[in-house]
């Protein structure tokens, strides 16, 4: 365990990539459409402009998107709002991913050519491969994506949700191409830590992979705004509030928690939370939460100077350890 905060970056893998442990999430910028329309509600393109911009004032440079978005809205509108700000290529790190439902790995190859013209001149600096689920073995994956790093078209290789034996796949076969594996991102908050009993952290400390943590706040549940007002909740994509409601009750404690110790740190529970993930785990674990908001962007990017007390950092450890295995929600 560390407490140690203030550092703005930290490498991605073992790649020579340098990111910012608070990354900032893009699904929500697909414009609330279809699927996505049941856990984001649409954000404007000024607001996602504003939110991009409040973020990197932050010292945020990690940006995570992704094919499934809205098929490549979330893509566009990224690339968008940073040429609205005047960030040019390679000025940040942008990650997105593949996704390989009902696909082989020859897909990788003939898709790649889209996914760089939603993003519109900025660099795939991270590309990942977004469910364990495609037609084609892992090895065939990593040779398509190893094949794309040879041709200069992104520059590092990741996953998303694989398991420790998959991510050990994964590693091995990009090794025989003279590669590395440079992350897995997969779900860990306060209220999920199965990472540390699934074998996922400990290969990720062994073969040097960061880990990039999404939905760290719950879908916003660990802010503690929904505890405070539970009628907030009717105002969220059905998707979202199902899932909200199931983990209000299990996260009661948590939540008054992070809330005394928000206030005694003048910073608000989103921060506290935040800032006990990219810190716990050392500099394995990076996360990527979401903003709909500016306020939501800033209080994201506060996490990376909050230094909690190794008490705090106790306290929160021993009010979640429960939740290092997949429990029934209650």
């Amino acid at each position: 365990m560390s407490n140690t905060a203030g550092t703005r970056r930290r490498q991605l893998g073992r790649t020579g990539i340098e990111i910012s442990p608070i990354g900032l999430g893009t699904w929500q910028f697909a414009g609330g459409e279809g699927f996505d329309g049941l856990v984001y509600q649409g954000v404007s393109s000024d607001e996602v402009n504003a939110i991009v911009r409040t973020a990197i004032d932050g010292g945020v440079n990690l940006f995570d998107s992704a094919e499934a978005y809205g098929r490549g809205r979330s893509e566009k509108r990224l690339a968008q709002a940073l040429k609205a700000n005047g960030i040019a290529p390679g000025e940040v790190v942008i990650a997105t991913k593949w996704m390989p439902a009902m696909r082989t790995a020859a897909s990788i190859g003939r898709t790649i050519v889209k996914r760089r013209r939603c993003l519109d001149g900025y660099p795939i600096d991270l590309y990942q491969v977004h469910q364990p689920i495609a037609l084609s073995s892992v090895e065939a994956q990593m040779d398509a994506m190893a094949d794309l790093v040879d041709l200069g078209l992104i520059k590092a290789v990741g996953v998303s949700n694989f398991s420790e034996r998959r991510m050990r796949e994964a590693h091995s076969a990009l090794q025989r191409r003279g590669l590395v594996l440079a992350s897995n991102q997969v779900k860990v908050s306060l209220l999920d830590r199965h990472i540390e009993r699934n074998g996922v952290l400990g290969a990720a400390r062994e073969l040097g992979i960061t880990i990039i943590a999404w939905s760290p706040l719950e879908m916003g549940v660990l802010t503690g705004k929904f505890h405070g007002d539970p009628a907030l909740l009717k105002s969220r994509p059905i998707g979202r509030r199902l899932y909200m409601r199931l983990q209000m009750a299990r996260s009661r404690g948590i939540v008054d928690a992070l809330e005394e110790i928000a206030a005694a740190h003048s910073v608000t529970a989103t921060v506290v939370a935040l800032s006990w993930v990219i810190n716990f785990y050392a500099e394995t674990v990076v996360a990527i939460p979401g903003a709909t908001k500016v306020s939501h962007a800033e209080q994201n990017a506060a996490a990376m100077d909050l230094k909690l007390t190794d008490l705090e950092m106790e306290r929160l450890d021993g009010l979640s350890s429960r939740f290092q295995r997949l429990l029934p929600f209650g």
